[in-house]
């Protein structure tokens, strides 16, 4: 059944991410959306200063950072340092994400939730941390997947990394606001370029 694309977003978030992830998995052109996007990335983060990304491994119909990030590792900064990628790995016993370096053909293995995360690589911190969107909202709010899983980690990291949410336009949602346990994004990519940025 094709999703209603001019429904208003129900109120209730689980309803609204259910909503959302259907209206994803059934763009026509969400190829050429992905695209447009790894074009917005890899423009964006030529102005950056951070050489440690955090990034995420694909699910339910997601924008896939990872090949814009891996052409971003292979060149130096402009004061010749190393560039790394990192993807999370879940602690099941507080419900935070830890990080350990990503490339391409690394050992794999699955974790309690079925994603894919390195093996046996090591720790890594990072200065930004790429996150992906089921929607989001004025200033930096989110839509996650109601796991609370970056929340519980960002509000522990130390240094805090520079937060971008990553995500296809369909998903703003303008009535969205910041629930108390929620960290807001500092900056918000979409295949339309950059949707907000915190001023600095």
């Amino acid at each position: 059944m094709t999703p209603d694309f001019n429904l208003q977003p129900p109120r209730d978030k689980k309803l609204l991410r259910r909503q959302l992830q259907a209206e994803r998995m059934a763009l026509h052109d969400r190829h050429q959306r992905a695209m447009h996007l790894q074009e917005v990335l890899r423009v964006w983060l030529v102005s950056r200063d951070e050489t440690a990304i955090g990034a995420y491994w694909p699910i339910k119909g997601e924008f896939d950072a990872l090949p814009a990030l891996y052409r971003w590792t292979e060149g130096e900064d402009v004061k010749g340092r190393h560039r790394q990628i990192g993807l999370p790995v879940i602690n099941r016993e507080n419900k935070r994400l830890r990080f350990h370096v990503w490339y391409p053909g690394c050992p794999m293995e699955e974790d309690a939730y079925g994603i894919p995360k390195p093996k046996d690589t090591d720790p890594f911190e990072p200065q930004m941390l790429l996150v992906p969107c089921v929607g989001f909202g004025p200033l930096g709010m989110r839509l996650g997947y109601g796991g609370g899983f970056y929340d519980r980690t960002l509000a522990t990291l130390e240094p805090r990394p520079f937060t971008v949410g990553v995500g296809y336009a369909h998903g703003f949602v303008p009535w969205l606001e910041a629930e108390p346990h929620d960290v807001p994004l500092d900056a918000v990519l979409t295949e339309d370029g950059v949707a907000w940025q915190r001023e600095a």
